[in-house]
């Protein structure tokens, strides 16, 4: 006999199913009977599952079917089509284990899922005699009950992958949780080797010394880069995006020329080629357009041809503040285009592997949280060009700065650049 768990299962399982109330009424028309149900029989216990009571009788889903209880055949009824259409003359109605009372007429066919589980009854029945004994009926009848077993089948499925991908997400949130952790605590032992690395290049005599220190300074402060990667990534997953701190830059051009400045230190051999020229106010997160700035110059050097110079501008049209980044080089896959701003994407035909792939997913999360866009072309015969454009804003216009080649200062850490 089935419990009431499984009984409330089975019920909360059709009622998801929207067709199911148009199926009882569809039977109830076709057959001119006029109680329809979705029911379990288990010995002499008839249990509905879904029901629609045209006779008034007050019968609802989770209740006995007292009218059908002293019906036999429960085998038969569980097994295959059963049809009775008057019972007082049917000779399987007068025996003496099956008397019928009320009941005059009765079609019922099994409801029986892929897997050949038995899950129910569809079955229609009234007290007047009716006449359902025909080829045809059944055939509809049956077709019904095995679209009731193929939305079942169905609803389980999405069930499944639901709770499938649920599982995904929590665990999906569990491992950006113990990244960002992760990449948290890394940071103090970190800060000291930077710290002592730094410390070192200042008192060690020897050059070939010196050189040691100076690459644990240049590893440390890579060490750095990838851990801000880290903490944005999940920062933005975990938060809902990439917070920012937005206010007037009156001078943004000083902004990403200390940006270039400090990639032309750290790769001497490199040629980067500028034009800054905004003239405007840029409402914006410096330190965030910043970092735009020096993820795609850096993925410039990286897949960039060796001999081949890399340009940057920023100018303002009016209306947006447009940065581009162009590169010579080994031009990206079309079909990689759309993906290039997936979390963890790498360059496949770069030779260069470094990095964890999340700078330029990164960025493109920076944009949005600016309310902008970045795009990306690239063709073997142009080269690769990521363009940024931010919107201004009402804002004013600045007195006019050109500069046409980088500036000659010392160059500024920026505070994203910067341990500690």
């Amino acid at each position: 006999m089935d419990n009431s768990e499984d009984t409330a299962r089975a019920i909360a399982a059709l009622c998801r199913i929207d067709s199911v109330p148009t199926v009882l009424n569809v039977v109830c028309e076709i057959t001119g009977m006029r109680l329809c149900a979705v029911a379990r029989v288990s010995g002499r216990t008839w249990t509905a599952l879904a029901i629609r009571d045209g006779l008034c009788l007050g019968f609802a889903p989770g209740e006995r079917l007292t009218l059908l209880e002293d019906v036999g055949f429960e085998d038969r009824i569980s097994l295959g089509p059963f049809v009775i259409e008057h019972a007082s003359v049917d000779p399987l109605s007068t025996t003496p284990h099956s008397p019928i009372r009320r009941l005059q007429s009765l079609i019922s066919v099994p409801i029986i899922l892929s897997s050949g589980r038995y899950f129910g009854i569809l079955c229609a029945l009234d007290t007047h005699a009716v006449e359902v004994r025909d080829p045809r009926m059944m055939s509809t009848f049956k077709e019904f009950a095995a679209l009731i077993a193929l939305q079942l089948e169905q609803q389980s499925v999405r069930e499944q992958e639901k709770t499938a991908l649920l599982d995904e997400r929590a665990s999906g949130e569990l491992r950006e949780q113990f990244i960002a952790i992760l990449g948290h605590d890394l940071r103090n032992p970190l800060q000291a080797i930077y710290a002592s690395s730094g410390l070192l290049q200042r008192l060690l005599v020897h050059p070939a010394h010196a050189q040691i220190a100076a690459r644990i300074t240049t590893n440390a402060r890579r060490m750095s880069s990838l851990i801000d990667d880290v903490l944005d990534f999940a920062r933005g997953r975990l938060g809902g995006g990439i917070g920012l701190e937005l206010t007037e830059v009156e001078n943004i051009n000083t902004g990403l020329t200390t940006v270039i400045q400090e990639l032309r230190d750290a790769q001497p051999d490199c040629q980067i080629l500028a034009n800054i020229n905004v003239s405007r106010t840029v409402r914006c997160d410096l330190g965030r357009l910043q970092q735009v700035a020096s993820n795609l110059l850096g993925n410039a050097l990286t897949h960039g041809l060796p001999d081949s110079p890399i340009k940057i501008s920023a100018s303002d049209d009016g209306h947006d503040l447009v940065l581009e980044v162009w590169n010579a080089g080994v031009p990206i896959p079309v079909q990689s285009l759309s993906k290039i701003f997936e979390p963890f994407w790498r360059h496949a035909i770069s030779p260069s592997r470094n990095g964890l792939g999340l700078g330029l997913h990164i960025c493109a999360q920076i944009v949005r949280a600016h309310e902008g866009q970045i795009t990306v072309t690239s063709t073997r015969e142009k080269g690769t060009k990521f363009t940024v454009r931010l919107p201004l804003g009402l804002v004013q216009p600045m007195p006019q700065i050109a500069l046409h080649t980088i500036a000659a200062h010392p160059p500024i850490q920026t505070s994203r650049q910067a341990l500690g």
